[in-house]
């Protein structure tokens, strides 16, 4: 068995990529990731920038077998932090008429389907005391 490539390690390397890839968004596009952080939050350019820098370390991360369980929590909790914007864009389309309002919708499920995505390579406790 080792050696072999399997399809949850192909789709580990794909999502980790997505990640990366959309950190390094937010440091070429940050004035549309700004737009979205909703306004009750405070310093939109900081939180853009730190979640930019979560996504690509996180991602990088996951890549890394030994730290893909840290990375998929990191991820998790991500993704949860960001939950807000997507749920103020949905509720804001008139602010952003670039996107189809239904994509502003379906984005919401969307996050739990990452989520548990992201779990899937999550190590429980179990499997940590069973690789000693």
């Amino acid at each position: 068995m080792q050696g072999r490539i399997t399809f949850k390690t192909v789709t580990r390397y794909i999502f980790g990529l997505f990640f990366i890839m959309a950190g390094v968004s937010h440091f070429l596009k940050p004035s549309f990731f700004v737009n979205i952080v909703p306004p009750y939050l405070p310093w939109p350019r900081l939180l853009v920038y730190l979640s930019g820098i979560a996504e690509v370390a996180l991602g990088g991360l996951l890549l890394a077998r030994r730290w893909k369980g840290m990375a998929s929590w990191g991820l998790i909790a991500l993704l949860m932090a960001v939950f807000p914007a997507n749920l103020h864009m949905a509720l804001h389309p008139k602010q952003y008429p670039s996107v189809p309002p239904v994509a502003l919708w379906v984005r919401l499920p969307l996050q739990g389907v990452l989520i548990a995505w992201a779990y899937s390579y999550a190590r429980t406790p179990a499997s940590l005391s069973s690789k000693r």
